[in-house]
């Protein structure tokens, strides 16, 4: 990586950041599959084991494609260092081991997704950390529940599934206040979208898995800050193995040369369907922030780029009626992924976030009429046409 590359802008970024090709000058970034390296002699094995000098040991922890997807993404990210994990969820117990301990204090968003919230209540909490759970736009709440050994402010924004947006400068300024670290999920703006760092965020975490990838190939997930933390949460991988394979790896480089014109689709298509279905009769109430009566629009405007791809919407009659919705379309793909290329569609309180007791449902305003969207790359004409077809039988 040379000076140069960071004067670049974002789109030349996420096509040239950390590309180096070896001696063989190849054109695509090469894809290292190897478990090991050999050293030339004795000393250079000790001295890189010891991080004396700084070179490859082992594909666990140092990879040259892992690398150069860790530095693009960290460029775009306009963090100092990023850190690539072997899925999302990875990525957030990668943090939470390697910078907390027991007797510390969490506050994380009431509006996060389903998997996080089950790891921070079944499995965090088992090792002595306390955590909080607080609406994510009600700044007092936060404020409230600061103690002296909170550690992280954690959100989503926009949050998943009800679009919800984080004031990201307030919650930043709230951090520095108690001696925190705030983190962001930016799996659904990604950074062509939303840099949480430039608001004050002190680390980002990612779901490659979602938009970075974009067509549904493969698990990973990315940890981007400051080189000191991401020295911390790299020391955890190196230990504990939850880390990206080289192949993945390869597998997001190219998915993040082409981010910023899948995004920009995605956002188009989402902005007409949000739209279409807010005046459907069918459609009792949509969750876009692109939509001018939405809470965080304003919001939104003023940190992201613009409103990303994911929205939800309720139709009265609740489990049954979203049911009939869903199992009624032909060609929107019934998974709970989402960032993908296809259109996605999926029952939030019976999938993604079903693990979730019904208080904690209740609190977080999933509902059982509610249907998430992830909107994908189709003819617009299409995905309407086929979302007819489930709203059709209401």
């Amino acid at each position: 990586m040379t000076k140069k590359h960071k004067d670049y802008q974002q789109d030349t970024l996420a096509i040239r950041g950390g590309y180096q090709p070896t001696h063989e000058n190849e054109h695509s970034e090469a894809l290292f599959l190897t478990s090991s390296y050999v050293f030339d002699n004795a000393e250079m094995a000790a001295q890189s084991f010891s991080n004396e000098i700084e070179a490859n040991v082992y594909s666990r922890y140092t990879n040259p494609t892992v690398r150069s997807f860790e530095q693009r993404l960290a460029l775009m990210e306009g963090g100092e260092q990023a850190v690539a994990t072997s899925s999302g969820m990875a990525a957030i117990l990668a943090v939470i081991m390697a910078l907390f301990k027991s007797g510390d204090h969490i506050i994380c968003s009431r509006d996060v997704f389903g998997s996080t919230r089950v790891m921070m209540d079944k499995y965090i909490t088992k090792f002595g950390i306390e955590v909080s759970y607080v609406p994510l736009t009600d700044l007092s709440a936060w404020q409230a529940v600061v103690k002296d050994n909170t550690v992280m402010l954690f959100c989503e924004s926009p949050s998943n599934p009800l679009s919800e947006i984080a004031d990201l400068e307030a919650l930043s300024q709230l951090a520095k206040q108690s001696q925190a670290l705030l983190v962001v999920d930016n799996c659904f703006c990604t950074p062509v979208l939303q840099k949480p760092l430039n608001w004050g965020a002190d680390i980002v975490v990612h779901s490659a898995t979602k938009y970075i990838d974009g067509q549904g190939r493969a698990m990973g997930g990315a940890v981007v800050g400051s080189a000191e933390l991401m020295d911390q949460v790299l020391g955890f991988l190196r230990s504990a193995g939850p880390t990206m394979s080289p192949f993945n790896a390869w597998i997001f480089l190219k998915g993040l040369e082409t981010l910023s014109l899948r995004m920009k689709a995605h956002v188009a298509n989402a902005k007409a369907l949000a739209s279409w279905l807010a005046e459907h009769p069918k459609v009792s109430k949509v969750y876009y922030a692109g939509l001018p009566d939405h809470p965080g629009h304003s919001l939104a405007k003023k940190q992201q780029s613009d409103f990303g791809a994911v929205l939800s919407f309720c139709v009265d009659g609740g489990r049954e009626a979203a049911w009939r919705v869903i199992d009624a379309t032909q060609m929107l793909s019934l998974t709970a992924n989402l960032g993908d290329a296809k259109t996605t569609i999926v029952h939030p309180a019976t999938t993604t976030h079903g693990r979730l007791s019904a208080e904690a449902q209740q609190e977080a305003g999933i509902q059982e009429g509610l249907i998430r969207i992830a909107v994908g790359l189709e003819d617009i004409a299409d995905i309407k046409q086929d979302l007819e077809l489930g709203l059709a039988q209401l």
